[in-house]
């Protein structure tokens, strides 16, 4: 349900009822407004055979090496990609061969958080990291000037990942069985 439920938001698979987004059913808007207005990364990150920092920011032709670096900084990246030897203009292997499944996601995570969205979905993008760094770095976007006051759903299976979040949503076989906060769910 949770992978239904992330296509669905995004305008991939038809529903009934209505998912608003600034007030506009998403039904009614295209694919590009909506991929503008919401950030994405998939359990599944995918990297290009270019280098870091290619990989990190696809959309400018111009790479601005300090934004990338600042968000690296923030995805927990930094420290591991100057060990590189051509540190950000390291060319990757074909998929990421050269890189962690940690690494690869906090790449994706990186290349979804420079795009500056109003709203991020991670779609279980957490999954890959040690309980340290899924919350060292969940905490440095909530505190990045640039991402603190933006909605972030999060699509996780542990509980660690989503115990602070303001509201969690309970699914169970594809249905909603809960929504509250850590609090309120476990007491009930």
């Amino acid at each position: 349900g949770k992978s239904i439920l992330v296509k669905t938001l995004l305008g991939f698979i038809p529903y009934d009822g209505q998912i608003l987004l600034g007030g506009i059913d998403i039904k009614e808007l295209n694919r590009n407004t909506i991929r503008n207005y919401i950030g994405v990364v998939f359990q599944e990150p995918f990297i290009f055979s270019d280098t870091i920092k290619n990989n990190i920011d696809v959309l400018e032709d111009y790479k601005n090496l300090e934004k990338i670096k600042n968000i690296a900084k923030i995805c927990e990246l930094d420290e591991e990609i100057e060990k590189f030897p051509n540190q950000y203009n390291e060319i990757l292997g074909e998929r990421g061969i050269n890189l962690s499944g940690g690494q690869k996601q906090r790449i994706s995570i990186a290349r979804t958080l420079i795009k500056e969205a109003e709203i991020y979905l991670f779609d279980d993008s957490f999954s890959a990291l040690d309980f340290a760094t899924d919350r060292q770095l969940r905490t440095a976007i909530n505190h990045s000037e640039k991402h603190k006051n933006k909605i972030k759903v999060i699509v996780a299976q542990r509980i660690a990942t989503v115990m602070s979040a303001d509201q969690i949503l309970v699914l169970e076989n594809g249905i909603a069985v809960g929504l509250g906060t850590h609090e309120s769910l476990a007491k009930s």
